[in-house]
């Protein structure tokens, strides 16, 4: 599979991308004239350097505003369009993007531009060149691939073919199904980038928002469907425009970016069997069913304690000691929370990195070690560290944070590991049982800058999808929020973006140095009972204003005894057009970190989105510094 990238897309030196494209696993660049106008080196040099990275130049962008002019502007196009071709013979490439015009003195006569691409076409076949024409959604007359096509015909000359941009084919709305009936020898280049469905100019959201595939909501698998269907065997190229990739990490970037390419022809493979272009063989994407264990590292005993202690209170029951390690099992439901207070080994370093967190999420899947290849393939970290007598290697990547996903599946002896490796174990003062269920969803906090990243992962690896973005008000701030929820199971993660300290999200994040789980939502069935189980066992939930119940009164027609209920037992509540939703907290303890009990009527999807800033704003009024400092 021929990929390329622009160099546009990412931030740097010009060696600093290349040397980043290169280790993604690129094959090629779209080489920006900028790129060469702030290189130290001529062009020649540059174009060297290119291909001592082992990368091909897969095309010199771009030309602008050459068609459709009249008279002096018209000479003066070509001889512009004749220094490119010089600087490209400098560069040895032989593919020139040209944008659709959006002067506003080009004319609209597609007889007199496709007459000049014919002509740019003869000087360009001359020098062994060829043109892309590409529409562009913002342009003055060739506004989409349909008019662009048109203008190709009529230039009739080998030269110039068709240069195709999921972005302006799909948030441009020009009917990307008329692409199938373009001959695939006629497609020079074909461009690919994602976007958020946003309301707004394209131009600007071009240039600001956009995504790798798969990280907005354009259906880039429909797009490319139709571009199998020509036949089209050519390089798939990103050129992606956002002011978070131009500031960025480029090596970040580009890693995302190999990977969306890969996950997407990959996609469309399993769709199109016929697809030209060659894609590596993977094992399909991961069916995910539900969270299998959450592990807490505690290296510290008081810490420890005030885990075991929330736990209990909470109706979790200790139930076993891990065979050799100082490793922990408390369980209620199909819940498993295991509390690792190890001094040696990957979570005693979580804890010196972060203290007292979430250190490891366990994934139940269909094939646990097929999870692993699939996840090293889009550019994962596996990870492995000694594995003792009698006990199971079982499969695991990095995450968030640096944070460990496991994965087990029922096919194997992975479905054994809690009576393999734990010791049963019974208590004198067992807790009242709270009828909590399973893990509803995981709640993992990061910069927003990495929100598309950890996006990208996720889908990649899992049959999932994403919802769109929101904004979850904070008294100090916006967070920006996105849920990731499978399509076969009950793993649901929920990704949250903060541009600042000042929200509690970002407090958390400063405060444990980074650390990605922030909070873990457990399901029941009956929110009443288990709410009144955990009083009765010490639980103290999070204080809700009175002022909530009676704004509560007036949003929703609730019953005055049903709100009276919710009130005494601090119960918020939220509802969509499929059902209604139920949620309480923990107080928040280590810097942050909380617990929600919830439930869900009916078949709302949601996560209470409208009561988070009276969470928020209750969580920084009683916030507890319960852990210790730390050297």
């Amino acid at each position: 599979m021929k990929t390329s990238i622009a160099t546009a897309s990412l931030a740097g030196t010009f060696e600093e991308k290349l040397a980043a494209i290169a280790k993604a696993g690129f094959n090629g660049i779209e080489i920006f004239e900028q790129d060469i106008i702030g290189f130290e080196g001529s062009p020649r040099e540059a174009g060297k350097l290119v291909r001592d990275y082992g990368l091909d130049i897969t095309l010199f962008q771009s030309f602008h505003n050459f068609e459709g002019l009249p008279g002096a502007q018209r000479a003066h196009a070509f001889d512009r369009a004749m220094r490119k071709f010089d600087l490209m013979g400098e560069l040895q490439t032989d593919l020139l993007l040209v944008g659709s015009s959006v002067s506003g003195d080009a004319l609209g006569d597609m007889d007199r531009i496709a007459a000049d691409f014919h002509e740019l076409a003869q000087r360009a076949q001359q020098r062994s060149i060829r043109i892309a024409y590409m529409g562009l959604a913002w342009a003055r007359h060739v506004t989409d691939h349909i008019r662009a096509w048109e203008i190709v015909r009529k230039a009739d000359n080998p030269a110039i073919g068709l240069g195709l941009n999921s972005f302006h084919a799909l948030a441009g709305k020009s009917a990307p199904f008329s692409i199938g009936s373009i001959p695939g020898n006629r497609i020079f280049v074909v461009q690919l980038a994602d976007a958020p469905s946003i309301d707004m100019d394209l131009r600007y959201l071009s240039r600001h928002f956009g995504a790798m595939p798969g990280q907005g909501d354009l259906d880039l698998v429909q797009f490319m469907r139709q571009v199998a269907s020509t036949g089209y065997s050519g390089p798939l190229s990103l050129y992606v425009s956002n002011d978070k990739f131009t500031s960025g990490n480029p090596k970040t970037i580009a890693v995302d970016g190999y990977r969306s390419l890969l996950n997407l022809a990959d996609q469309v493979k399993r769709v199109e069997p016929a697809l030209a272009i060659s894609v590596p063989e993977l094992p399909d994407r991961a069916k995910a069913y539900n969270f299998e264990f959450v592990e807490f590292t505690s290296n510290d005993k008081n810490e420890a304690r005030i885990i075991g202690t929330m736990l209990h209170a909470m109706g979790f029951r200790f139930v076993g000691h891990h065979i050799s390690k100082a490793v922990g099992l408390w369980r209620q439901g199909d819940i498993n929370i295991v509390i690792n207070t190890e001094s040696e080994g990957y979570a005693y370093s979580a804890y010196i990195m972060h203290g007292t967190s979430v250190c490891d999420i366990g994934i139940r899947v269909d094939d646990a070690l097929a999870t692993l290849h699939r996840a090293r393939a889009m550019g994962a970290r596996s990870f492995h560290q000694p594995v003792g007598a009698n006990e199971l290697n079982i499969p695991a990547i990095r995450g968030v944070g640096g944070s460990l996903l496991h994965f087990i599946d029922a096919k194997s002896d992975l479905a054994r590991v809690w009576e393999i490796e734990f010791t049963p174990q019974t208590t004198d003062n067992p807790p009242e049982d709270a009828g909590l269920l399973r893990i509803d969803h995981i709640a993992q906090t990061m910069n927003y800058e990495e929100m598309l990243s950890w996006t990208l992962f996720y889908t990649s690896i899992f049959q999932c999808t994403k919802s769109s973005m929101v904004d979850v008000a904070d008294p100090a701030g916006l967070v920006h929020s996105r849920a990731i929820s499978a399509a076969h199971g009950d793993v649901r993660i929920t990704l949250n973006g903060s541009e600042t300290h000042r929200t509690f999200a970002g407090q958390f994040l400063a405060d444990n140095f980074g650390a990605p789980v922030q909070h873990v939502a457990l399901a029941t069935d009956d929110i009443f009972y288990s709410a009144s189980r955990m009083a009765g066992n010490g639980f103290e939930s999070l204080e809700i204003p009175a002022n909530y119940y009676d704004d509560l009164r007036a949003r929703f027609d609730l019953d005055a005894a049903l709100i009276e209920r919710m009130k005494s037992a601090n119960i918020l509540y939220d509802r969509d057009d499929g059902g209604e939703y139920f949620q309480f907290y923990s107080q928040p303890f280590f810097s942050g970190f909380f617990f929600e009990i919830l439930q869900r009527k009916g078949s709302y999807k949601g996560f209470g989105a409208r009561n988070a800033r009276i969470r928020i704003a209750a969580q920084k009024k009683n916030q507890k510094l319960t852990s210790l400092p730390r050297n």
